[in-house]
């Protein structure tokens, strides 16, 4: 799947963290040339400068072949007007947009091109399901093409990987922590960190099953 952010903020920049390990094709844009900069030591993705509001700009950053679009700055009146574009100009299948402000949510709907527009206090986990389609919440992202699993494990405070950090955990071959959500905010996993109950992990594997992923945490 060819997928197109727009906005690398925090919401932005784990999303598209979590499609590229899922081995998805990914372009992150932000008119922000310094967050662009900072991002293109750490994120594995393509990642261009420029203002998703302009036409041309987004035929650029691919916007012509994109099997997704999806629209998460934080302002609304920017992310109508890239979902319009996208589905109008451009006939991406599936546009998907952040509602920052609840009040404009009945904005967001097929009349300005969005097919998914979830509010800005969802969980990442959702925003992803509503974005890709996906329906399955525990393998959220099955990509049958790509032999790749989304998988979803929350941790307790009976959880065996509570207090331990993510380099104390074997994980199965084939297998990274794509994301921690940790109080409703996607953080960048690192080896350091140290895991709380609360906390649910995005964990992204080429062959190890459901069963697997939740024996190395639970």
């Amino acid at each position: 799947m060819k997928a197109l952010i727009a906005g690398a903020g925090r919401l932005g920049t784990q999303i598209a963290q979590v499609l590229a390990a899922a081995r998805n094709d990914v372009t992150l844009v932000d008119v922000d040339e310094d967050r662009i900069a900072e991002l293109e030591e750490h994120l594995p993705v393509r990642l261009v400068a420029g203002d998703a509001c302009e036409p041309a700009f987004l035929e650029h950053a691919g916007a012509r072949t994109a099997d997704l679009i999806i629209a998460t700055t934080g302002n609304d009146e920017d992310n109508l007007v890239i979902s319009l574009l996208a589905k109008r100009q451009f006939a991406v299948p599936r546009v998907a947009a952040r509602v920052n402000d609840p009040q404009n949510a009945w904005l967001f709907d097929q009349n300005w091109g969005v097919d998914a527009a979830v509010p800005a206090a969802a969980p990442l986990i959702s925003l992803i399901e509503e974005a890709t389609g996906a329906t399955d919440t525990v393998a959220l992202l099955r990509l049958s093409k790509a032999g790749v699993d989304v998988i979803e494990t929350a941790i307790t405070p009976r959880s065996r990987a509570a207090g331990r950090t993510l380099a104390e955990i074997p994980l199965p071959a084939g297998t990274v922590i794509a994301t921690v959500v940790r109080e409703g905010q996607p953080t960048l996993p690192t080896p350091g960190m140290r895991l709380r109950p609360g906390d649910e992990l995005l964990v992204v594997s080429h062959a190890a099953t459901e069963q697997e992923i939740h024996a190395a945490f639970q």
